[in-house]
């Protein structure tokens, strides 16, 4: 199974700079599993993590390409350093009476928030790694999903690391 790449760019903040670096990616033959772009606390600077699964050997030419890009400021495959990664979601549960009170236990088990309640559905919000939102969805999902939304991984390297991105 190819391996997953986490790789962060910063990019100026203007028209047209995510179609080139997502085009990049698609004319490679790499799908892109999650994309998250937003504003630095510089705003004519935004962050890009971009989460995709393949071969070192070709992602590695990936980035170097991307590097090649006039917008991009610079990229970084943080996959080998020690970074911290979270994702949101939105989970709109069925409710009913009798169940309520299960799927707030479950929310508070996943460290989650109730952001909305209405008479046959209550929204979820949660934050973390991967995996936690995996396992809090699946647990809802026996009270049955209506709907659902999440970010994708936003990633920073921890200070120890070399060559930030």
């Amino acid at each position: 199974m190819p391996k997953k790449h986490t790789i962060c760019a910063l990019v100026e903040n203007h028209f047209g700079v995510l179609g080139r670096v997502a085009g990049l990616f698609s004319s490679r033959g790499y799908n892109i599993d999650s994309l998250s772009v937003g504003e630095t606390e510089d705003p004519k600077i935004s962050r890009m993590t971009i989460v995709v699964r393949g071969n070192d050997r070709v992602l590695e030419q990936v980035v170097k390409q991307l590097n090649r890009l006039i917008d991009v400021i610079r990229v970084i495959d943080i996959t080998q350093g020690a970074f911290i990664e979270r994702e949101l979601a939105l989970v709109k549960v069925k409710a009913t009476p009798a169940t309520r009170s299960e799927i707030i236990q479950i929310a508070e088990v996943f460290r989650a928030n109730i952001v909305d309640v209405s008479t046959s559905s209550m929204t979820i919000e949660a934050t973390g790694k991967e995996d936690k939102i995996n396992a809090m969805t699946t647990m809802l999902a026996q009270y049955g999903i209506n709907e659902m939304a999440r970010t994708g991984n936003v990633a920073l390297l921890r200070d120890s690391q070399p060559g930030q991105a």
